[in-house]
């Protein structure tokens, strides 16, 4: 054989992480896919017989992405599922027996109809004439899925469209409070809390923890987001929560290029208003409606972190944010403080929190009540308040009476950061999917995780059977398939579906049956 001297092998430019399962965005079949690692960012790779090959950013930090594994932890098992293994994740939802985790949070979306028409909107909502509304007798039957589920509910939450307009939302709430469910969330743009004082009395009367959107404080950012500016209506929410002493979520969508900047304004602003206890940031998810996006420039949960260590860095570092151990850690991570007139001390500060949340290098710890507290306090189902911190303390041996003390004061107060990427058509992975410990629940009694039920076909699988109007398959508004795209009636976009990818024994080539 003759030698080539010119010719060299070289290396390959990315590291090869690992084999999964995803979707193709356009047909929602499923296909192999493979995660990378280049120029320290991890990215997934798939092909769709079809529609070719497709890429997207998954973390934009691969050390971060690396150091999260630690934080997995083995999942729990419900007590009930609902459904049977057939074709493989992620089309048996749910939840099917292979779903590696609980349902933490569950989902009920009580109505499709908005007070708001939002540029992004993974629920596709807002002033349509068809859609749904839920009866009692659905929310009953949602509720007692998920209590049979999970024996004593940590964590449901009422979303829409807009849930507070919807004429038996009271009576929903009082209801998952008579089910024994811990804690019970309000997700609404605060429009109808800033105009209806009657409706805060009663839900004054009722309790429940008011998760509002809130994504900054400039014009722009509200246009861009919201379409209108809500920035009046924010603040008399807000003013209206605090007078009837309702606990409040300040809910941040975080998209490139429109307020990322507005990250450290908004914990400011939330440490210093004496009705939040918390923040939830989200870098947008590219389901429903969206701004054009493109995959390899979008916003994860590092850019987040990164994006508050670097605005208020007189109160947070990086190291300050754990990921989350009950979901796939790189999906999750939160930041418990101490927070005062002065600013915050985070809980990183105070008490070695990794030693008990590292499960690989701890992972024959014995003291099991220790770590079951710290897993009680980073998981997605932690509410807000002192009590889970004094809870944990005492759980922990450390003396509660510390604490107690800062919290005393009437200027301090427990404060949360949470951020959550939730996955989309273009980033799916099964392995994290597998894991999902935020579940949709739907009038038929499933438990569905959320990332796939906006990015699979089951959002509008479900919309389609309750409205009896047709839904066409959502497809991302990304830059790379605008020549595919057309606008449907909600204002997300579609592509012909094609023919179908071939099956083969893995359940690669398979699509959700919407029929």
């Amino acid at each position: 054989m003759t030698m080539t001297p010119d010719r060299q092998k070289v290396d390959r430019d990315e590291v090869f992480l690992e084999y999964t399962k995803s979707i193709c965005p356009v047909c929602k079949t499923v296909v192999d896919g493979e995660v990378n690692a280049k120029d320290n960012k991890v990215f997934l790779r798939k092909r769709c017989a079809e529609h070719g090959q497709f890429e997207a950013l998954l973390y934009s930090d691969a050390e971060m992405y690396f150091d999260s594994l630690r934080f997995n932890k083995p999942g729990t098992i419900p007590l009930e599922t609902q459904t049977e293994v057939k074709d493989g994740c992620p089309l048996d939802c749910g939840l099917c027996p292979e779903h590696k985790q609980h349902a933490c949070l569950g989902i009920i979306e009580v109505n499709t109809n908005c007070n708001l028409d939002c540029p992004i909107c993974f629920a596709d909502s807002g002033h349509q004439p068809d859609g749904y509304s839920l009866t009692r007798e659905q929310v009953a039957l949602m509720l007692d899925t998920f209590v049979r589920s999970e024996g004593e509910p940590e964590v449901v939450m009422l979303s829409g469209g807009e849930p507070t307009i919807h004429p038996e939302i009271l009576t929903f709430i009082a209801m998952a409070q008579d089910r024994g469910i811990r804690s019970v969330m309000l997700n609404t743009n605060g429009i109808r809390l800033a105009r209806d004082a009657r409706f805060v009395d009663e839900l004054a009367r009722l309790g429940p923890h008011i998760y509002l959107q809130f994504d900054g404080f400039e014009l722009e950012t509200h246009l861009a987001m919201r379409g209108r500016d809500l920035r009046a209506d924010k603040e008399r929410a807000l003013e209206a929560c605090e007078r009837a002493g309702l606990h409040v979520t300040l809910v941040a969508a975080v998209e490139k290029g429109v307020n990322e900047h507005e990250a450290g304004a908004i914990v400011r602003f939330g440490v210093s208003h004496p009705a939040v206890m918390s923040v939830a940031f989200q870098p947008v998810t590219h389901s429903g409606r969206h701004a054009v996006f493109d995959p390899l420039e979008r916003l994860t949960n590092a850019d987040v972190i990164m994006l508050l260590a670097e605005q208020v860095p007189e109160w947070y570092r990086v190291s300050d944010f754990i990921p989350v151990p009950c979901c796939f850690p790189t999906c999750r991570s939160m930041s418990y403080a101490i927070a005062d007139e002065d600013g915050i001390v985070p809980f990183t500060r105070l008490l070695d929190v990794e030693r008990y949340l590292d499960y690989v290098s701890n992972r024959f710890f014995a003291d099991v009540s220790v770590r079951g507290a710290f897993e009680r306090m980073f998981s997605s189902s932690a509410a807000p308040g002192a009590e889970s911190l004094l809870q944990a303390c005492r759980s922990c041996g450390l003396d509660p009476s510390v604490f107690a003390e800062m919290l005393d004061d009437p200027w301090r107060k427990l404060f949360v950061v949470v951020i959550q990427d939730f996955q989309d058509p273009y980033t799916l992975n099964v392995r994290q999917l597998m894991k999902c410990c935020v579940e949709e629940i739907t009038p038929d009694g499933r438990l569905i995780p959320f990332c796939a039920y906006n990015s699979v076909g089951y959002r509008e699988q479900v919309r389609e059977q309750l409205s009896g109007v047709r839904v066409a398959p959502v497809v991302p508004n990304a830059r790379p398939l605008l020549p595919l795209l057309r606008t449907t009636p909600y204002g997300s976009k579609t592509a012909g579906n094609g023919s179908a990818a071939r099956v083969d024994t893995r359940n690669v080539g398979r699509r959700l049956d919407v029929k």
